[in-house]
């Protein structure tokens, strides 16, 4: 288990109430990190701390809003006070505010869906890079979607935000490797989760997925958890700028 070792690592994790960050945030807890769970309710984070100090873990709950730079700056200087250098940011909030064609989609909309998916990682990146320069060494990881491998004539403004996560992922990658930091991205496919209810609560669409994926299921949280444990590990450490797919086969099908 020692290429898995977190010991000692402080690890943010955004939008870890619920679904997937909740899972990588319990997970990188189990490794031995020190998590900080953040979204934007407190309490909702609080439950989540709770969960991992049950379990053994240690743990504490910070709320910010992905939307607001300030709230995301203090997110990140409360955790350097408390804990230390950050060692470990999981950029897992998102938003998808908008189905329908990207056609005449306004620009509020628009500017949303980029702030809130993209320009929110740039923020919490380089709000880490001082850190991470410091000790050169520190783990990124992007959850992206397999929305940004493909077109969508209902979601494409997400996709084309998720894509772009995929592309802030390996720019940095170039431009922090030299300090030993890595950046990757966790493309998750249909993943049971709040966020993607009206997707996997529709019986003939799950019934059609289930048919169609390789795996012949949905994913859960956990398929999705012990990837960001793996790329925040040393098990990763010459892994940087990539994108893994977690779809259980459905864009090999």
């Amino acid at each position: 288990m020692s290429l898995f070792n977190l010991q000692g690592k402080v690890a943010v994790v955004t939008g870890s109430s619920r679904g997937i960050g909740r899972s990588i945030a319990h997970q990188l807890a189990k490794a031995g990190a020190k998590v900080v769970v953040s979204s934007r309710k407190l309490e909702a984070c609080e439950v989540v701390v709770q969960e991992i100090m049950a379990a053994g873990g240690e743990a504490m709950a910070i709320a910010a809003s992905i939307s607001n730079k300030e709230q995301l700056q203090h997110l990140m200087a409360k955790t350097r006070e408390t804990w230390g250098p950050v060692d470990i940011l999981v950029c897992n909030a998102a938003s998808n505010p908008y189905y329908g064609p990207a056609t005449g989609m306004s620009d509020e909309v628009f500017d949303k869906v980029m702030r809130n998916n993209v320009l929110s990682n740039a923020w919490l990146c380089n709000l880490a890079y001082p850190d991470m320069k410091a000790q050169k060494d520190g783990a990124i990881v992007i959850v992206s979607s397999i929305g940004g491998l493909h077109g969508s004539p209902v979601i494409g403004a997400y996709n084309l935000s998720k894509a772009a996560d995929m592309q802030l992922a390996r720019n940095l990658a170039v431009e922090w490797g030299p300090d030993n930091i890595r950046i990757n991205c966790i493309a998750p496919g249909l993943i049971k989760t709040d966020f993607a209810k009206a997707l996997h609560e529709d019986p003939v669409l799950i019934a059609k997925y289930n048919n169609e994926t390789p795996l012949r299921r949905m994913g859960e949280p956990d398929d999705i958890g012990g990837i960001a444990v793996f790329l925040a590990s040393p098990a990763g450490r010459y892994v940087t700028g990539q994108t893994v797919v977690a779809d259980g086969g459905m864009m090999i099908r």
